[in-house]
This record gives C-alpha cells, structure tokens and sequence, in this order.
C-alpha cells in the first residue's frame, strides 16, 4: 500500500445544514481542523416568507446538539436558522468558511491525487483556484430552483418574477395582484403569508391536487401499536385508506367547498410529499385568494396565457414550483475527463453507492446524494448517517495509511440495482413527484430511500470499495 498523506486538506462545499453538520463532526469526531467550507451565499440560511419545517422541531437539530428550547412543535425558518447560526458559532467554524464563493468546478488530478477547484466570485465573476485531497459536498438537496420546461415566455415578463428559493425580500406586494405558479410544499407556505394583506390579489395556478395533513399530534394506544408491529397488512391498510379518508375529511373541513372536487387527490398518500397543512387550505377562505386550475399557455409581457386562451393579467409571478433535487452548476470531473453527470446520464439519472460515493471519482463524497430521503420525515438522521459513513471512510486518508479510494462501479451497480427493484412495490411510484426528478414520469426514483437506515449496513456492502 502506498505511503499516506500527512494532514491532507479537505474541502466542504455547502455552509447549510448538511455542510455545519459535516464540519462539526470533522472537528469533534475526527478531531480534524484542516478544512475550508466554501458558501456561495453571503450568510448560512435565507428562504421565503413563512418558511418553516413541516416535521417536528426535535428532527430539525443534530443528535450530538439537542435543542430544549424550540418554541413548538412545528418550528418556523428565523428560528432553525438561530439554531444553526449558535452552532455555527459555538465550533468555531466561521474561520474555516469562505462566503461568496461558488465551487464551480472540482476536477480530480490522478497524478498529484488531488482535486483541483475553480472558484467564482458570484458578486464580481472573478475566478480562483486551489486544491484539496478530498472534497466532499454538503450543498443538499434543493438548491437549484426548477422552472416548468414547458412553459416559455418567462423572459417576456415586465414585472417582477422570481422562484420562492430566491426571494424578492424587496418587493413590496400590497396592492399587487400576484400569481403564483405551484401549489406544493413551498407555496403552501408562502401563499397563507402574502394573501394576509387583503390589498394583495393572489391567483394560484395549480396543476396537480396535494394531500394534506393537519399539523397536530396524534397520540396512539399500545394496541394499536402492537397491531401495526405483529399484523404488518393492517397497518398498510391503515397507510392506504383509513389515512386517506383522513386526510380527506380534514381537506373538506377546511377548504372551501367549491374546490372539494379538484383538491382532493386522486393517487395514494405519500406518492408526492404529503403537506402538514401551514394554513393554505384556511387561506382559501380569503376573498383575495383563488385558485386556477387551467393550464398555463405561455407568460406574457403583463401576466399569463391560459391554455383556453384566456389572459390574466398579473403584477407579479412567484414560481413555488419546486427544486432540482441534484446541483446542476458543479462540474465534478474524474480522472478520465467523464464528469459526474456523464455517469448520471448513462444510469438513467443521479445514482450513487449509499448516495456517497461514485464510481471514478476518488475521494469525493455527498451528502444529500442520491436515494437518501424518506420523503416524508426529517433528512437531518440521514445526513448524520451519511457523515459518519463518510468519516468512517477518510479516517485512513487522515490518519495517513492511505492516499486515495474509489467504489467499485459493480458494487454501485448490485446496490442501485437492489434500490429500484424495491421501489417498485412503494408507493412513490404512483405518480408524478420530485421523487423522479425534474417531476416527471420518469422510470427512476432519485430521492428516495424504501427502507430504514440500517438496511445498507445489514447488507455488508460498505466493503467494496477500490483502495
């Protein structure tokens, strides 16, 4: 075996949640200081109004830093954002953060083993270089806003537009009328804050009726729990229809009854990501609120086209249409010249071993990669599991008895073939969700995991990697 690395350097890219989780474990765990975290923002966080988490508060903070004081059970952005500023503070982590920097290309160096980096300066355009033994990112999963493909004339528009990801904090809505374009996560969250002003006029486009939930505990008997742990069939029964009918009859109650027959959804609970209700439905009551449910044509110079060819006219368009689950602005290179998604697009999508590590790209690990979520509960649990995969794996390169490692494209290819194969009998491949992507009805799950946490440990797959 070849002679180690003495004090190799590793790069972050992301100072999120995934990127802080990431480097507080470098420096607690692996008692670790030689890493740079490299933030294309100004600032660790930043989202649209009335962002909040739509799991339990507690999901929300690292299993080594407990929170005691959320405010409540569902928490709002400003204070997960204070959460992670404290512990951003508190491991000393802004002298190892360069803000306003964008890692535009990683490229790997099979004769000195490192990865070579391009750096941007998204403020003045101006390019940097350095390098690093191992680069791992943390930029998580919805950085990148996704825009309908299908609907142009987005550049026509004269008044202000924007995605939710990119907030316009400086444009004043009172008296606008104000299209909103999705009526997902994002906009169920946005849309009951903007429409609180009654000067603001807002039109909901949506496409496709979402499940909601109401945001209340239920309390369930020992029984009952011993029922769905002994007779698994119920509890998939329990999953599939008396949910639904739950769902259902909380949907009724709260929204106006006018739009009963369209919001309701057609598919089975937990095909896209259920939405723990933020107070959209209620909102729906309002007399400045309302939704369309005709397709949009094209986006005009004053406002939107219907496919009926009807006009309306609108002041502001907001997209609340999702993310890109994967980065598309990182070309990430291997040692053959082949990027990252050169081998995403010959496996028919974004595919990973244990969504870390990719076959041809040594030393470069993700968390937040692909077929790691649960889709319906906190990623924080998977991002720990990850990190410590991942620590599990540069530890040698750390401690110097190794130089590089690599998976093996076989292995990757047994693990992602397992993946999709049980997929199959989830309900995430009833319809149409992020899940797949760009949102489409593609043949492949990307996002999602279909089991627990400790499935890849039980199949002993972490031993086939190329050193």
């Amino acid at each position: 075996m070849d002679k180690g690395l003495e004090n190799p350097r590793i790069v972050v890219v992301g100072a999120g949640i995934a990127g802080i989780s990431v480097a507080v474990a470098l420096r607690n765990e692996l008692k670790f200081d030689n890493f740079t975290i490299y933030e294309k923002a100004s600032s660790i966080g930043g989202t649209w109004r009335g962002c909040g988490s739509d799991v339990p508060g507690h999901w929300y903070s690292l299993s080594t830093e407990l929170n005691p004081h959320w405010d409540s059970y569902y928490i709002s952005q400003p204070e997960i954002r204070a959460y992670w500023e404290r512990i951003f503070q508190k491991h000393g982590l802004l002298a190892h953060t360069v803000f306003n920097t964008h890692v535009k290309v990683v490229k790997w160096d099979a004769e000195s083993r490192v990865h070579n980096l391009t750096l941007v300066d998204p403020t003045t355009g101006e390019e940097t270089t350095t390098s690093a033994e191992i680069v791992i990112q943390a930029v998580g999963g919805f950085t990148a806003p996704l825009f309908p493909p299908d609907l142009p004339g987005v550049e026509k528009f004269r008044g202000p537009l924007w995605h939710s990801l990119k907030w316009r904090h400086d444009v004043d809505l009172a008296g606008k009328r104000v299209g909103v374009i999705g009526n997902g996560c994002s906009a169920a969250q946005f849309i009951p804050q903007i429409s609180e002003d009654p000067s603001v006029e807002v039109i909901n486009f949506c496409r496709t009726a979402q499940w909601m939930t109401p945001r209340q505990q239920y309390r369930y008997p020992a029984i009952i729990k011993w029922v769905f742990a002994h007779i698994p069939f119920l509890m998939r029964a329990y999953r599939n229809t008396i949910m639904a009918k739950l769902m259902t009859k909380y949907m009724k109650d709260t929204a106006p009854a006018k739009y009963h027959d369209r919001l309701i959804p057609s598919y089975s609970p937990g095909c896209k990501r259920i939405i723990v209700d933020p107070s959209y439905l209620s909102a729906l009551h309002r007399p400045n609120v309302d939704l369309n449910w005709e397709s949009i044509q094209e986006i005009a110079e004053d406002g939107v086209i219907l496919k009926n060819g009807q006009a309306i006219p609108l002041d502001v368009i907001i997209f609340g249409t999702g993310f890109l689950i994967v980065p598309t602005d990182i070309s990430v290179q291997g040692p053959n010249g082949h990027t990252l998604h050169d081998y995403f697009d010959s496996h028919g999508g974004p595919t990973a071993y244990l969504g870390t590590v990719y076959p041809g790209l040594p030393n470069y690990f993700t968390v937040v990669g692909p077929n790691t979520a649960s889709g319906h509960a906190s990623l924080l649990f998977a991002d720990e599991v990850q990190i410590k995969y991942i620590l599990q794996l540069i530890k040698p390169i750390i401690k110097g008895k190794m130089k590089t490692l690599e998976v093996k494209a076989e292995a990757t290819d047994e693990y992602n073939n397992w993946i999709q194969k049980r997929m199959q009998n989830t309900v995430f491949t009833e319809c149409f969700s992020y899940y797949r992507g760009d949102g489409r009805d593609g043949p492949k799950n990307i996002a999602t995991f279909p089991g627990t946490m400790r499935v890849p440990v039980q199949m002993k797959l972490v031993g086939l990697l190329r050193r």
